[in-house]
């Protein structure tokens, strides 16, 4: 496995633990299945990112990119 979707993983589980959310209750606010939360928590390299995406604003997560002067937020 991939040492950054592993720590990815991790995060994803730390953030869900941290607010007392089970994973099938996560799976029932994103849109997903209980088999793609495991997944993604346990480190599988090859998760869609538009169900990553849509699983971090289930937690309240939001991503900011930036390059220079160039900003998007996820």
């Amino acid at each position: 496995m991939n040492a950054k979707t592993v720590k990815l993983g991790k995060f994803i589980r730390e953030q869900r633990e941290s607010r007392g959310i089970s994973q099938t209750d996560l799976a029932h606010l994103s849109g997903t299945s209980l088999n793609f939360i495991s997944q993604l928590e346990n480190g599988k390299e090859s998760v869609r990112i538009s169900k990553v995406l849509d699983i971090l604003s289930s937690l309240g997560i939001k991503i900011k990119l930036s390059l220079g002067k160039n900003e998007i937020e996820l």
